[in-house]
């Protein structure tokens, strides 16, 4: 058998620390190196343990994950696992290095339901590349500034561009949305998500980038300027009424390449539905969500647009996609966005 992956459980609650060991010690791939009741304590085990991934709480006390995440990353880049109730700093603690997250249990799902979903994200994060802090004193470079427009289309035809990912994802479309203007044609975006967060990322994504985006509800016409984010735990597909109005359906349903919200979903229905130009795009995530359905958005003349390995946290999806034929061009997740405003312009 493979090595196991050595685990190291780092939260102040005596009660989530047992749930989260004794769950995670259940998985014959999974070993429980140890614990540490807070950030500190966490400093002076991780050189002894030695471990392969690090889940954490966001709110602990003395040192925060987020400051914790901060200050350790560059000494020691592992791959950090959230382990969070409903709260917004959990999308500040991944910009600062976490490669994924999960919902303690408080009513809205099961402890059996966590810890299978700790357990899966353990397993992924195993497999991901994590992001180096820029060191201190090193020279960034200038970001361009976001196009005013997204200028002229090659024949004003109407798109509607679809959107997946999953591990390493927030931050990955982040990237992408914050360098789109304005007038980007209509948006749906499939981030795999916990139940009560997709609200809140949504949102965030509101305040960094130009246009309007917001959470999903069943029902929700698309129009330009506009971008929705899926719903946690139910399927998004998009559909057109008689006037030939695209709009989303947000509802419950079987899990689709094992996801609720799926990309294989999203992207499936654009290929069936969307009669007018559409473009696709998979950004990073383990797994094969959206690879099949991205190569039936192409077979319907989609252009669609991977992002690369080396810019992934987890070359999952895109990697699949791009084995399977389904993507047009890769590109690193910084230029994925001027990737698809050159295509729209072209009327690709």
């Amino acid at each position: 058998m493979a090595n196991k992956i050595r685990v190291l459980v780092v939260d102040d609650s005596i009660i989530a620390r047992k749930i989260i060991m004794e769950g995670l010690a259940k998985d014959p791939r999974i070993e429980v190196a140890g614990y540490a009741i807070n950030a500190i304590d966490a400093e002076n085990k991780l050189k002894s343990l030695n471990p392969d991934v690090m889940t954490c709480d966001v709110q602990m006390p003395g040192m925060t994950g987020i400051e914790f995440l901060k200050k350790i990353l560059p000494q020691h880049p592992l791959p950090v696992v959230l382990a969070s109730s409903l709260n917004l700093r959990v999308f500040d603690a991944l910009h600062a290095g976490a490669v994924g997250f999960v919902r303690k249990p408080d009513g809205v799902q099961s402890r059996d339901e966590f810890v299978r979903s700790l357990t899966e994200a353990v397993i992924e994060a195993s497999h991901a590349k994590v992001r180096r802090p820029a060191k201190v004193g090193a020279v960034a470079v200038p970001e361009l500034p976001v196009p005013a427009t997204v200028g002229p289309i090659r024949g004003s035809q109407q798109y509607i561009i679809g959107l997946g990912a999953s591990t390493g994802g927030t931050e990955a479309t982040l990237e992408v949305m914050k360098r789109l203007p304005a007038d980007i044609p209509a948006m749906v975006i499939v981030q795999h998500m916990p139940p009560g967060f997709t609200k809140m990322y949504a949102e965030r994504l509101d305040r960094l980038c130009q246009m309007e985006v917001r959470e999903a509800v069943n029902g929700d016409k698309l129009h330009k300027g506009l971008a929705l984010v899926a719903p946690a735990d139910l399927q998004c597909r998009i559909n057109r009424n008689p006037a030939g109005e695209y709009y989303v359906s947000c509802t419950p349903g079987e899990k689709v390449s094992g996801h609720r919200p799926s990309v294989d979903a999203l992207f499936m229905s654009m290929a069936e539905n969307v009669h007018c130009k559409m473009m696709g795009i998979i950004l990073t995530g383990m797994g094969a969500d959206g690879a099949e359905g991205l190569l039936r958005m192409r077979r319907r003349g989609a252009y669609t647009i991977g992002q690369d390995k080396e810019s992934c946290v987890v070359y999952g999806m895109p990697g699949v996609a791009y084995e399977k034929g389904a993507v047009c061009e890769q590109a690193s997740i910084e230029r994925v966005a001027g990737v698809l405003l050159r295509s729209l312009q072209a009327g690709k």
